[in-house]
């Protein structure tokens, strides 16, 4: 497998299909390359599409310190992807803690950006659960360097927002819980300790929320509780975003509805590349109600 390397020498696995205008599509905590398959073969046939795992997640290295895994670091891979493989600009496509850091990337190199995809983004950034996120991560990784993934892994990624893919889709859920397994327990553990646990808020970006032209789009699904709010927050602050929910469906919204995750990112691009997409006009932005 290919590797790129990051500013502080951590090596990056990726992988790329098809050719023309690129896609970069960042992970989620519970995911890796894997996790994108589906967006990998639909995308590939129109777009040169490029998935890698993050540090933390081999065949990537895994830094034994958890302050090697700070959103810097995080925000940067995306970057060193796109420098190692002579990328200008891409299309950036991230979930969860991967569309955290797509977020990250989005507000320190905008001119990098065709566009941003934030797709289950939110947890732990509003005021009000962040002690609760931070001492929930810390605890889940303290408990990942007893057990491991191994036999804990079913148990762990039944959680409240993936539920839904198991009521779903059986098959898929099983071959997820799988990939999990085959996971560094020491790079998840870094992974929640040193990004998870000490990431900053969205709302800590107001300023260059404000100012994005970055063409956005926020994907949640209904049922992803912890994203919600925080998805609303973005949608308000961000004058290039829109917003879109998929019904009934939790936090691995790429998992549980391909199809209609592809759609929105498909029309969302098209619109970008034509040029027909806009800011949100300032007169929806009063306060007016009739």
């Amino acid at each position: 497998m290919p590797y790129v390397t990051a500013p502080d020498g951590v090596r990056l696995c990726y992988e790329e299909a098809g050719s023309g205008t690129p896609i970069v599509f960042v992970h989620e905590f519970l995911g890796d390359i894997e996790a994108w398959e589906t967006q990998m073969r639909y995308f590939s046939r129109r777009y040169r599409a490029i998935a890698f795992n993050a540090r933390g997640y081999p065949p990537s290295d895994v830094p034994q310190k958890a302050e090697d895994y700070a959103f810097e670091h995080q925000r940067a891979g995306i970057l060193a992807v796109l420098d190692g493989l002579g990328i200008e600009r891409a299309h950036i496509v991230g979930l969860s803690m991967g569309a955290f850091a797509t977020f990250y990337f989005g507000m320190r190199w905008p001119e990098r950006a065709l566009s941003l995809t934030l797709a289950g983004i939110g947890s732990g950034s509003m005021p009000e659960v962040r002690a609760q996120f931070h001492a929930e991560s810390e605890a889940s990784a303290e408990s990942l360097l007893a057990t491991g993934w191994g036999a804990n892994a079913e148990a762990r990624t039944l959680t409240p927002t993936r539920v839904q893919l198991r009521n779903k889709d059986p098959r898929g859920f099983a071959e997820f819980v799988s990939h999990v397994r085959q996971h560094s327990a020491l790079g998840s553990a870094m992974t929640l300790k040193g990004y998870q646990a000490r990431r900053p808020s969205l709302g800590d970006f107001a300023a260059e929320m404000a100012r994005c032209t970055v063409p956005t789009l926020i994907i949640s699904g209904d049922e992803d509780e912890p994203c919600l709010d925080a998805s609303l927050m973005l949608k308000r602050h961000m004058p290039s975003a829109g917003l879109a929910f998929i019904p009934q469906t939790g936090h691995a919204c790429n998992l549980e509805e391909p199809d209609l995750f592809n759609q929105m990112c498909d029309r969302f691009f098209h619109q970008v590349e034509s040029g027909q997409y806009r800011l949100r006009d300032p007169l929806a932005r009063t306060h007016r109600m009739l």
